[in-house]
């Protein structure tokens, strides 16, 4: 790393340290439902058209939204509704509007296969602020992974409607996979060609379905290209800001592939309330590490009180951790990329030295 990567990542681990302690509420995830209409290979939640958990009622939600406004300013909250697939819902509008009221901005992540026309000025009639829409890659690529035969078609004219609109923050997220990396640069004309003004790429943990299906984890090299042609598309400049995910400590690549340097806010900045009523940092992170539920719990005690196992990280010291030389920036990478023993699953910094 060179001198300003060095001094940017000491600052930011001073800063890190005080957020932790201050733990200041920036974004609240509201995974609204676990049904979906696809049934995608890498789904983390592993969701269904019929799940077991039944949507969280509108109600539930909207006290605990009531219970936190004493305590923080509602401008600086965001709130993001997700699922499984969030526009199944139809009642999305109803809540949205609620948190208008409250003057809380709201986005919303989704597939893009119900977002029509209608749907849209529904939306944003009801006050949503932004919205994301998946996209993984050419059709032949994208309906495989989605294992659905019109989803490709459906998320393109999703996108193309949202590019009419100058009125609407949104983006567009791709999970990289061994199919999809070939064709990056076509993804990324195919994007910049209908208009979107920012993407967003990921690469796909070993989680939910995606920990049982080998054929979606990039190889070390390809890791390596990804950030690579991350950095390139920055470099060169354009139409569209191309960006890799918040996951992950990247050594070299830090602050050359997204706009900040790496850490781990969940926990920190980020909740979440998950369809069963618990409450957690990100909505990635496993289930082990919930710390509360909105049934027995108030949120804001649980916010303020616990959560101690993601503001301090001195337990994940261990493993390939423990003499890691870049633990006093890294201090163990995502907390979604943990088993429920607390066995860090993959590290992005070693794939990179390999």
């Amino acid at each position: 790393m060179d001198i300003r990567q060095k001094v940017g990542l000491e600052l930011q681990r001073q800063l890190r340290h005080t957020q932790a302690e201050l733990h200041p509420l920036r974004t609240l995830f509201w995974e609204c439902t676990l049904r979906c209409n696809m049934a995608c290979r890498h789904c983390g939640s592993d969701c269904k058209v019929q799940p077991e958990v039944k949507d969280m009622p509108a109600e539930d939600f909207l006290r605990v939204v009531d219970s936190l406004t004493p305590h923080v300013n509602p401008h600086e909250v965001f709130v993001i509704f997700t699922g499984g697939e969030a526009l199944l819902r139809d009642d999305l509008e109803r809540v949205g509007m609620e948190l208008y009221r409250r003057e809380y901005p709201w986005g919303v992540v989704t597939n893009g296969f119900l977002l029509d026309e209608r749907r849209l000025e529904s939306l944003m009639a009801s006050g949503m602020h932004s919205i994301t829409v998946s996209l993984d890659g050419m059709e032949e690529d994208h309906n495989w992974i989605r294992r659905h035969e019109q989803s490709f078609a459906r998320a393109s004219e999703a996108i193309r409607l949202l590019a009419k609109r100058k009125d609407l923050l949104w983006d567009v997220v791709t999970c990289v996979n061994p199919k999809n990396y070939k064709h990056l640069r076509d993804i990324k004309d195919g994007l910049t060609e209908m208009g979107v003004p920012a993407w967003r790429l990921f690469s796909i943990f070993p989680m939910g379905r995606a920990a049982r299906d080998p054929e979606l984890q990039l190889t070390d090299e390809q890791f390596r290209g990804l950030l690579d042609f991350i950095k390139e598309s920055r470099e060169g400049g354009g139409a569209i800001n191309v960006s890799y995910a918040c996951e992950g400590f990247l050594g070299d690549y830090e602050q050359r592939v997204r706009d900040y340097f790496f850490y781990c806010r969940s926990g920190v900045e980020v909740a979440s309330i998950r369809c069963d009523g618990a409450i957690s940092g990100c909505t990635s992170v496993r289930s082990h590490m919930d710390q509360g539920n909105i049934y027995r719990d108030d949120f804001w005690d649980v916010w303020q009180n616990r959560f101690q196992v993601m503001r301090d990280r001195r337990w994940a010291k261990k493993g390939m951790c423990g003499d890691c030389k870049v633990w006093r920036y890294c201090e163990g990478s995502g907390l979604h990329l943990y088993d429920d023993d607390g066995r860090l699953l993959t590290c992005h910094y070693r794939r990179l030295q390999a």
